[in-house]
């Protein structure tokens, strides 16, 4: 067989199993509350008229391109479902878990891009699609995901060789848009700028320049537009929520205020999540130093970011793995016998499959989160909860809820769907104003669903009071 059609074969199955891996994984628990409250719960705002507001949709600190996004899949869903589906909630998430298979795609595309031969940069998708990392994170609604895939796209059309002035546009579009969509990609942008320069591509380096330089009028036209009436917004609100967001972590530094950790944390919890794809990373960079030292030139802007960012999640690092696996991949092709390079391909391989493997063993303590029960399983993490909102949506009779967790660790109004308010304990004045409870066993109520310890129960013969100073602002 072929070199050709085996690589052919290879990113194939790769690209097929890791969509069929996504979408088995997809769960309702939740990993951080961004995933819901800068996403689901703003863009649910925005089509059906109520939800939770977290404080970056109150001061401005977020864009809107995210969940405008996540809007438009909403708002296209429920034209062909009943007013009280929550179907929109899975339609998401597959939407997000096949960006995610794309974004292994553009991995082999990027290698492509940096001298990789087919069947090395089927090799980049195989690893891309199958890490861990990227099954476990891909059909979360987060700006990690959307712009790891833009920007993967982005760099592999604005530096393939000879790129034409309409490819290069396109490609730093898409690097645009993923700024748009997570402002920390402007890492990359920077690094593409001095790669060029580098290079000294004078003409590239304007075209791109230029294009990018418009992306960024946009995002400030977005924010104008968005946040123009946000508090504190100054010029018309022009560039608010990165002024925000950068006064906010940067010069205030009360991210810390969610953990700090030291720089080793990336390399610590990317051994602890996927050891052996962390050494098949470790030896692309090493080789793609005489392949690819413009696309380990970008990687470093990225890493190096997020390394003196004294808050750190390993989320933070999901575009990265992209790059990676194309940087595996071109340093492959450095290797000068071809049987040693086959042996390697063959080892690729099996790390990639070896790690899909994993999946459903999975722990919080391995991706670095909730040290405190670091044995807890990572997969529907307060999933019981959501799925009892879900319950809850499909009755006409609720009034309020009350849930017995913190509201920022529940699906808010994007899984209950009904304009009701949501309380948590010791947010209700009275017991008038909800008959509806989410609560443990055993905990009294007519009991109408059962999840996992916890039970969704109906307070009988109670007739909701309205509440007059009921906040949506998450507590």
């Amino acid at each position: 067989m072929s070199r050709q059609r085996v690589a052919q074969g290879v990113l194939l199955v790769s690209l097929l199993a890791g969509a069929v891996l996504r979408l088995m994984f997809k769960d309702d628990g939740i990993y951080w509350p961004d995933e819901i409250y800068q996403s689901f719960e703003p863009a649910h705002r925005a089509v059906f008229g109520y939800g939770l507001v977290a404080w970056e949709f109150i001061e401005g600190a977020r864009s809107w391109a995210l969940p405008g996004f996540v809007a438009l899949i909403m708002k296209v869903t429920s034209l062909f479902t009943s007013a009280n589906s929550t179907a929109y909630l899975d339609v998401v998430k597959i939407v997000f878990a096949l960006m995610s298979v794309g974004t292994a795609l553009g991995s082999a595309r990027l290698a492509r891009t940096f001298g990789a031969d087919s069947l090395l940069a089927s090799v980049a998708a195989a690893l891309c699609s199958f890490a861990v990392l990227s099954i476990y994170f891909a059909p979360r609604a987060m700006s990690e995901n959307a712009g790891a895939f833009t920007m993967v796209w982005g760099l592999a059309l604005a530096l393939q060789p000879g790129a034409s002035r309409k490819l290069l546009i396109a490609g730093c579009s898409l690097l645009g848009m993923s700024v748009l969509f997570r402002l920390q990609m402007a890492s990359v942008c920077i690094g593409l700028v001095l790669l060029l320069a580098l290079r000294r591509d004078w003409k590239p380096l304007g075209i791109a320049s230029a294009t990018l330089a418009v992306w960024a009028i946009l995002f400030g036209a977005l924010d104008a537009f968005t946040w123009h009436d946000a508090p504190n917004a100054k010029f018309g609100g022009w560039f608010h929520s990165a002024v925000v967001y950068v006064r906010f972590n940067v010069i205030e530094g009360k991210a810390a205020d969610w953990g700090t950790a030291p720089w080793t944390f990336y390399f610590r919890f990317l051994w602890s999540s996927m050891p052996a794809i962390t050494v098949a990373f470790a030896i692309g960079v090493l080789l793609s130093f005489k392949t690819a030292r413009g696309l380990l030139l970008i990687s470093a802007c990225f890493l190096a970011l997020h390394l003196a960012s004294p808050h750190k999640e390993l989320r933070f690092l999901v575009p990265m793995l992209p790059l990676l696996s194309a940087l595996v991949a071109t340093g492959l092709s450095a290797v000068p016998l071809p049987k040693l390079q086959g042996a390697l391909i063959g080892v690729m391989l099996v790390i990639a499959i070896a790690s899909a493997a994993t999946a459903n063993s999975l722990t919080m303590g391995q991706l670095g989160a909730y040290l405190d029960r670091p044995q807890s399983s990572a997969w529907n993490d307060f999933g019981n909860v959501n799925r009892l909102l879900r319950i809850a949506s499909t009755h006409d009779d609720i009034c309020g809820m009350m849930i017995g967790v913190h509201l920022a660790w529940t699906g808010g109004s994007s899984y209950l769907h009904r304009n009701v308010p949501i309380y948590m304990p010791g947010m209700a004045a009275s017991n008038a104003y909800f008959n509806y409870a989410i609560i443990g066993s055993g905990g009294g109520g007519e009991v109408l669903a059962e999840d996992n310890g916890l039970q969704l129960v109906r307070i009988p013969g109670m007739q909701c009071q309205k509440d007059p100073g009921y906040s949506w602002r998450l507590p």
